[in-house]
């Protein structure tokens, strides 16, 4: 089963090159961050045609996560528990109803967090406590599991073009690697880590200062898996190439990024 996140930054601005690479690459589930619209205005229809049954958790203008899925979707749950008053749409978790066992799928888009220090960053700190705190609940299921999405977080030097320019950036501060350490170690495994060892890959490239040209990225989307899952995992890799669309294809600033799991 292949497992894709990617996020697309506007899902009304990229429908047809994800569509299209649906086509060419056909995962059997995708997860989406940053679709930018709310549930009823979401392409549901296109990818439907592609024999995707889908999942959608929006909001208006900002945030909003997806899943796509060949196989039928069931306990579909909206939403990162533990703080009632977040609106922001930024969690999806389901289970995917395959061949054999149910795999169960996170879907996020965690907060940015800049500027740090400041409230923002303090909302991503506790956005991480309570995604820790789901973790452990779904961990104790010992289900095949896959958390996945945008994670704004860096988890090295070697994931990142200029590790000096970088640090201290919310995405690459002691804070959120503390937070993103201790996630790991409840026993979730880093998919495209596990199966790479060569640095200065990446799966985000900005708009600005001709990143994409200069190979200036980071990696930031990442695939986490329980041990039952870990277990299955056969491969991983980056869909680097669609950075680089020309401009009438609308590349988003981000890349999917992907897992093969023998189940």
């Amino acid at each position: 089963m292949k497992i894709a996140t990617w996020n697309v930054n506007s899902i009304k601005v990229r429908a047809e090159t994800v569509a299209k690479w649906l086509e060419e690459t056909s995962p059997d589930v995708v997860c989406l961050q940053e679709i930018k619209c709310v549930d009823e205005n979401f392409p549901a229809e296109i990818f439907e045609g592609l024999g995707y049954n889908v999942a959608v958790h929006g909001q208006k203008t900002y945030n909003g996560v997806a899943i796509l899925s060949k196989y039928p979707l069931d306990d579909v749950r909206p939403r990162l528990p533990g703080d009632d008053s977040d609106e922001q749409a930024r969690y999806l978790e389901a289970l995917v109803m395959g061949d054999g066992a149910p795999l169960r799928v996170a879907c996020l888009y965690l907060p940015n967090g800049n500027p740090a220090p400041g409230p923002k960053f303090d909302y991503k700190l506790a956005w991480m406590d309570r995604l820790i705190g789901r973790a452990k609940e779904l961990l104790a299921w010992e289900e095949k599991l896959v958390v996945c999405g945008d994670f704004n977080i860096i988890p090295t030097d070697d994931d990142v073009h200029d590790p000096k320019a970088w640090w201290g950036d919310a995405l690459y501060r002691q804070e959120s690697l503390d937070k993103f350490h201790q996630l790991l170690a409840l026993g979730l495994t880093e998919a495209w880590r596990n199966c790479h060892a060569e640095p200065h890959k990446y799966t985000f490239w900005d708009y600005q200062r001709g990143a994409w040209p200069k190979d200036h990225g980071i990696r930031i989307d990442h695939l986490l898996l329980s041990p039952q899952a870990a277990d299955c995992l056969t491969g991983s890799d980056i869909d680097r190439t669609l950075r680089g669309l020309d401009k009438p294809s609308k590349p988003s600033d981000h890349v999917p990024i992907w897992v093969n799991l023998e189940i």
